[in-house]
């Protein structure tokens, strides 16, 4: 059994990842630390979890030797000093993205984890989107026939642009420029397009970047200036094509003080895909289901990998690869800044 602890209590964990382990008979969460500072921000939901120890000693969870894997969701400054303090006391560790800042730092923290025979991982949980799901459904049924052209936009229409002290890319880039890494592999090239649209020099709040596969051209793609959005996914092959109804965005909803709980009943028909192809003379046009979102197959990952030696889903040389990926955009937006 896996006993975790969670070092924060932020929506990530009371939305993407309590939820999905709650109920399980094979991991059991124990506790949550959070810093004094932030207890007020947490408090009125801490009463709808009797179950956990709440902690403002970070030795309470280091030093427990039932707990084996420690969570972080903290924000992006804490996630590489907090992964190696976790893997110096001897725990397992799962990590929110960003991983790490960069490419650097990622390689010292899976060094770090395989000198002390321990797993490791980034929470790249969007890998289990309901819609990626479906994408993969799609592009596995081998209907499309060889994949010539994928588009990913994930946009807002924001009139100051994202947040004046963040930019897209570490905040949605790393999920959308991992699932591309995860279902086509390793580009053979890249292009850059990426800009400070709102707030110059700042943050990054437009990005058009592409991956060439030989043939085939994916993108991922975030602005904050659409007022018509365009379909979530998008995909050409030589023998027909896909799309995807555009994301519905959750983050202006107020939280509900409680308990979160999820569903995992099927989306309804109206959020399914589209997918035209050709067989024997015809076009044919089929509805592609969308079910429910899979976050739990992380940790049947993780349950898979620290107790059976499994292969990590997430592969070091992946997170990598993003984060390179990452730092070689921000470049081109301070480039873009640095000619205003």
């Amino acid at each position: 059994m896996l006993t975790v602890a969670y070092i924060g209590f932020g929506v990530s964990v009371r939305e993407y990842h309590i939820p999905y382990v709650e109920n399980r008979d094979d991991i059991r969460v124990k506790y949550v630390y959070r810093r004094e500072e932030d207890i007020p921000a947490f408090a009125q939901y801490e009463p709808f979890y009797p179950e956990i120890r709440f902690t403002t000693c970070l030795d309470d969870v280091l030093g427990d030797p039932e707990v084996n894997l420690v969570v972080v969701n903290t924000p992006d400054r804490f996630h590489v000093p907090y992964a190696k303090q976790i893997l110096n006391a001897g725990k397992h560790a799962l990590v929110e993205k960003p991983f790490a800042p960069t490419a650097k730092e990622a390689r010292e923290v899976f060094a770090l984890a395989k000198e002390k025979g321990l797993v490791c991982m980034p929470n790249q949980n969007r890998r289990f989107d309901a819609d990626f799901l479906a994408l993969r459904d799609a592009i596995d049924s081998g209907k499309l026939g060889q994949l010539v052209r994928i588009e990913s936009h994930y946009d807002y229409f924001k009139t100051n642009g994202w947040y004046a002290h963040l930019g897209t890319l570490y905040n949605l880039g790393v999920h959308t420029v991992d699932q591309i890494i995860s279902l086509m592999g390793m580009p053979d090239g890249m292009r850059y397009d990426v800009r400070s649209i709102h707030h110059p020099g700042v943050g990054d709040d437009y990005y058009d970047i592409e991956f060439f596969y030989g043939n085939c051209k994916a993108s991922v793609n975030t602005q904050m200036c659409v007022s018509i959005d365009y379909p979530r996914f998008t995909v050409h092959g030589t023998n027909g094509s896909f799309t995807l109804p555009p994301v519905i965005h959750n983050s202006g909803k107020a939280k509900v003080v409680g308990r979160h709980k999820v569903s995992f009943e099927d989306a309804p028909e109206s959020r399914w895909g589209t997918l035209v192809y050709h067989e024997d003379g015809r076009t044919l046009t089929e509805k592609v289901p969308v079910g429910p979102a899979h976050y739990e197959r992380v940790y049947d990952n993780l349950v898979d990998a620290i107790e059976h030696g499994a292969e990590k889903c997430i592969k070091d040389e992946e997170v990598v690869r993003v984060l390179e990926i990452l730092e070689a955009a921000t470049e081109v937006a301070k480039s873009h800044a640095g000619e205003r």
